[in-house]
């Protein structure tokens, strides 16, 4: 598993911390993972389930929650229904910058949010909740004793898992008007509810309610002997294992066909986080494209920059295989390199001799105990690398577009 992380932007326009955890393949599904009440991304059990998912060839993207861990704001200016704007958010970010997620996964009051923010997240086929509340107003209880200084002064200090939040009034008044059992009677997905029975946080009852009230498709699965927060490794992997086993019948293989995925073969769509911005898919790697500013926002490498980086990764494993061959002492190969644009008749050597010709520094840097014969017969093996030759060759490109229907 590989992961990215970045920032997107959330529901009260504050940049919001977020981690997309890749399989070692292409992704055949993307998912999104919202976390339970003023948890993180990085608790346990979001870390694990999200693992587990990649090695069924899930990619899932975690954040935080505005005011929560890395992302910004105020997190006593949040209620229920921000959280859900959090959710939709991330969900466009995905669809813009990679795929759009087919499954939502709720942890606790997460669970609640993916439930009430999958009717706008239209490509959304599978929505999973492990221990969530049937209504967003049970977190009340956890503000009992505060609740009436919440009441009369419209915000206080709570102590929650042994840290402070800061609650206003605003977040009672929103959770109390969450209609959360019409939404998941019209939830238009297929339901998944895990529990544990003897959770004591959010107690199985609640599943029961979510199950009754939703339609077919819809499983159930306890998670027997887990506490609410999925602690123990093994409870958190059967978790996760179960819910990709079972969103396998829902999720649309979004991987590469066959015949696009051997090497050699390079997808590149926009992002959407700038103007230039790509996003790049190269076999089983992915990586932005940008242009430098002021043109673009310089969110990666140039065109020109992948080009040299290309022709200076082949010249060095040409050097490492050659020098192998040869059991010589090398020990680090550095390559420098710089693409210009000069006037021909500045190129004593260039059989172009009008306008400007294309040049490309290189310099070699080798490490170790070479001698003059040595080190001079690498320097001619760079010329020799094949992305060197394929710039020095006849280069034909075919273009062609892509059937609309496709």
């Amino acid at each position: 598993m590989t992961s990215e992380k970045f920032e997107f932007t959330g529901s009260h326009g504050v940049p919001l911390a977020a981690r997309l955890d890749l399989p070692e393949s292409r992704p055949r599904a993307y998912a999104l993972f919202a976390h339970c009440f003023t948890c993180g991304k990085d608790v346990v059990a979001a870390a694990r389930i999200a693992r587990a998912l990649t090695d069924f060839g899930i990619a899932v993207l975690r954040f935080d929650f505005t005011g929560l861990g890395g992302s910004g704001g105020d997190f006593g200016n949040t209620d229920f229904s921000s959280n859900v704007a959090d959710v939709v958010a991330a969900a466009d970010h995905l669809r813009e910058r990679f795929a759009a997620p087919t499954l939502l996964v709720g942890h606790s009051l997460g669970g609640a949010a993916v439930l009430a923010a999958a009717h706008r997240v239209p490509e959304v086929r599978a929505v999973a909740t492990i221990g969530a509340p049937a209504d967003p107003a049970h977190v009340l209880h956890l503000l009992e004793g505060s609740r009436a200084e919440i009441e009369q002064r419209g915000e206080a200090e709570v102590v929650l898992a042994g840290r402070s939040f800061r609650i206003r009034k605003q977040f009672l008044d929103d959770i109390a008007v969450q209609s959360q059992a019409e939404r998941i009677a019209q939830l238009g997905a297929a339901l998944l509810v895990m529990h544990a029975p003897g959770d004591k946080i959010v107690g199985v009852d609640n599943a029961r309610q979510i199950f009754d009230a939703a339609r077919h498709p819809k499983s159930f699965i306890a998670l027997d002997g887990a506490d609410h927060l999925l602690t123990d490794r093994n409870d958190a992997v059967f978790a996760a294992t179960m819910l990709a086993t079972w969103a396998a019948r829902y999720l649309p293989d979004q991987s590469v066909p066959e015949e696009e995925s051997g090497d050699g073969f390079v997808v590149v769509s926009e992002n959407g986080e700038s103007r230039y911005g790509q996003h790049v898919t190269l076999g089983r790697h992915t990586l932005t494209a940008d242009e430098p500013r002021p043109v673009g926002v310089d969110s990666g490498p140039s065109p020109y920059d992948l080009l040299l980086a290309g022709l200076g990764a082949c010249t060095s494993m040409t050097l490492r295989m050659y020098a192998r061959r040869k059991q010589w002492p090398l020990d680090h190969v550095t390559v420098k390199l710089r693409h210009s644009r000069v006037h021909a008749d500045d190129c004593a050597d260039c059989e172009t001799r009008d306008g400007h010709i294309d040049r490309i520094e290189r310099v070699i840097h080798l490490d170790g105990n070479l001698d003059a014969d040595q080190r001079r017969r690498l320097l001619e093996i760079a010329d020799k690398c094949p992305v060197h030759r394929t710039l020095h060759s006849e280069v034909k490109i075919t273009t062609t577009e892509t059937p609309p229907s496709e």
